[in-house]
């Protein structure tokens, strides 16, 4: 009897598993996305804008009304492109990848503005000279960038602007970071 006993449960156990096995996969939950047009993009060339015209030495309509109407019209100057002139470098005209060199070492400096001790956020890769390796954070001081490490030390001092910017370590080697 124990063997039949095993038999019968064995087929009931084979029966069940047979049962609620899938055999397709083809039911999706899950619509799926629509087809991208592929047609070609269209171009055609502008006409010149003329002064006067709406949109034209920085003009801009207010509530939609019509320039030829003696409509109200709020000008704003341009931004000042103060790398373009060398002047003062802001927050986000150091974000991203840079290739920075000291003591005969080069590697990549990232610079990111996720608050960190004393600044943002940076790190090196690729850096075998110890003094590189420490950067850990940068701020902003003024027109110098100050390189920081993860206690908020000062690691380098630089000056600059646009795409070049050099200095000195904070135990005197010469430091520069570029684009």
């Amino acid at each position: 009897m124990n063997r039949s006993l095993t038999i019968a449960f064995v087929s009931v156990i084979a029966l069940s598993t047979i049962a609620c096995q899938r055999t397709t996969y083809t039911r999706s939950y899950v619509s799926p996305l629509p087809a991208s047009p592929i047609s070609p993009i269209e171009g055609q060339t502008l006409s010149p804008i003329t002064p006067g015209q709406p949109g034209s030495e920085g003009q801009i309509l207010v509530d939609g009304q019509d320039a030829n109407a003696n409509s109200q019209v709020v000008s704003a100057p341009p931004a000042p492109n103060v790398n373009a002139t060398g002047g003062s470098v802001g927050r986000t005209d150091l974000l991203g990848g840079w290739s920075v060199s000291s003591g005969g070492d080069n590697c990549k400096l990232f610079m990111t503005l996720t608050k960190w001790s004393g600044g943002y956020r940076a790190n090196t890769r690729g850096c075998s000279d110890a003094t590189l390796s420490q950067i850990s954070a940068w701020n902003l001081n003024g027109s110098q960038v100050v390189l920081k490490d993860a206690g908020g030390g000062n690691v380098a001092t630089l000056s600059g602007a646009g795409t070049n910017f050099s200095g000195q370590t904070a135990n005197g080697a010469p430091i520069n970071f570029a684009r």
